[in-house]
């Protein structure tokens, strides 16, 4: 039966060539990252044996999450993901401002968290320099590659993408292994051996593998690109985040069968004690070599993608003059957020510095901190995004909206609250991290508001959220406009010609 386009389709939008299929397995591979190599020890650690659980419960809070993201994608099919779905629900621009910054501020605590594993991973094959300056050095090398070109990005991503899967396959086949063999001991999957209530156990180990489930908002980005959206793009994109999630408790389940909860959970490459046990018939030695390289591989896909979605939106704000527009330059030849990258460097480092100093001198563990405040920002976004579908509900409505379940978006709501709760009762130190990088946000909107004023600043970014949907733009390039002779035009420096 027909049903009638959705908004973007008939007015000069992209053309729809994604179909559901294709969908499915873009938000398979954005959602199933490297957070399973750096976080299982850690997660294991604050559950015990039954630490599967915890993976179970953060794909269920993510996936409800999802639910909102598809009724919200179907009736606003445009790339600037929750900040235009606060903009439209709340007409606040301090409010959108602040959920920007929140994305932004996440890509940033992400991307540390991540060099940070990659060091250690570095470190079980190669011990020669400090895992700091591996870090450093392995931050700015993901920075040239998407200084390099977004092309070249993505043709990495891909081959990335199958590498990591192929870790992850390994280890649940050493988990099958395990089970076949008839030692492995069941009794241990229902162990909540971490100290205290085991309810609170499972909301701790999610706070740290609800990282893992994070980066399925970069799928709203292909939504105005798919074919039948209020069909595809909720089974894609629920299809997606749950089968990502059965494959996490499957390396959970494998890993807890293998290997003793206490050695994971001291360990800070878990899933190389998994490789270890030496179940598989192959030497040893060359696998562990063979998974440290794939696990290094993963992390390298994900921090990649996350890196280049953390300077777009940087970029992005600089094109709308909410920040200083120096962060909409783009290279000359490269058409790469030159300014954006860089600045999303600097930060990265001055993390992971201070978070590396802070754990030398008996703080939390630098991974997990940074992990802790990626969440701490996503689960603020995510709630608001679940309040946003409700608030939008009878507004801006056509035949092709998908609808979710309100019960559940209840229930969403009340996971990412309990997430947060828990976090901040657990780690209130936590705060003064979001608060910095906060701050550095508003700092920066306070410098472009002093130099252009504030009444315009507002305008400009509603109207340049409304703008966000158009995907003919790569990222990085700047906005091409056409004469009225038909002529594109455009300016090296990200302005548009008008």
């Amino acid at each position: 039966m027909a049903t009638t386009a959705a908004p973007g389709e008939a007015d000069g939008g992209l053309k729809r060539t994604i179909t559901g299929r294709l969908l499915y397995f873009y938000v398979l591979g954005d959602v199933l990252g490297s957070g399973v190599y750096v976080l299982i020890g850690l997660v294991a650690g604050a559950v015990g044996g039954a630490f599967w659980v915890a993976f179970a419960a953060g794909v269920a809070v993510a996936a409800i999450t999802g639910l909102a993201y598809a009724e919200l994608v179907t009736k606003y099919p445009q790339a600037a993901g929750a900040s235009l779905y606060v903009s439209k629900a709340f007409r606040n621009p301090t409010l959108t401002f602040f959920v920007t910054v929140c994305m932004l501020s996440a890509s940033f605590a992400a991307i540390g968290s991540l060099a940070s594993g990659f060091s250690r991973y570095f470190g079980s094959l190669w011990d020669l320099p400090p895992a700091l300056l591996v870090s450093v050095v392995f931050v700015a090398a993901v920075a040239v590659v998407n200084y390099i070109g977004i092309t070249e990005s993505v043709v990495i991503n891909m081959v990335m993408t199958f590498v990591e899967v192929l870790g992850l396959v390994i280890i649940a086949a050493i988990g099958v292994i395990a089970l076949a063999s008839g030692d492995a001991d069941l009794s241990v999957l229902t162990d909540f051996s971490a100290e205290g209530s085991p309810v609170i156990a499972v909301v701790a180990g999610v706070t740290l593998a609800f990282f893992a489930m994070t980066g399925f908002e970069n799928a709203a980005n292909v939504a105005e690109e798919t074919i039948d959206p209020s069909r595809n793009f909720p089974r894609a994109l629920v299809g997606g985040m749950v089968t990502a999630g059965v494959i996490y408790v499957l390396v959970a389940v494998s890993a807890a069968l293998v290997v003793p909860v206490d050695q994971l959970a001291g360990s800070e490459t878990a899933l190389l004690e998994v490789v270890r046990a030496g179940l598989l018939p192959l030497p040893v030695g060359v696998m562990l070599i063979l998974f440290s390289l794939i696990a290094m591989v993963a992390i390298s896909n994900t921090t990649l993608v996350t890196t280049a979605a953390g300077a777009r939106i940087l970029y992005g704000m600089g094109r709308v003059d909410v920040v200083p527009r120096v962060f909409a330059r783009v290279h000359p030849t490269r058409r790469s957020p030159v300014v954006a990258l860089g600045f999303t460097l600097a930060v990265v480092v001055l993390l992971m510095a201070v978070g590396s100093l802070f754990t030398a001198l008996g703080g939390p563990d630098v991974v997990e901190r940074l992990a802790t405040i990626t969440v701490v920002f996503l689960v603020v976004v995510y709630a608001l995004v679940i309040v946003c579908a409700l608030k939008q509900r009878g507004k801006d409505e056509h035949p092709g909206v998908f609808r979710a379940s309100t019960p559940l978006l209840l229930v969403g709501i009340a996971g990412n609250a309990a997430i947060l709760l828990y976090t901040v009762v657990d780690d209130p130190t936590s705060l003064f991290w979001v608060a910095g990088l906060l701050a550095l946000g508003a700092v920066l909107y306070a410098v472009q508001r002093a130099r252009r004023g504030g009444a315009d600043r507002e305008a400009l970014l509603s109207g340049g959220l409304e703008r966000a949907g158009d995907r003919s733009v790569p990222d990085g390039v700047p906005d091409r406009t056409e004469d009225p002779d038909g002529r594109s035009s455009g300016r090296g420096d990200g302005r548009s010609s008008s």
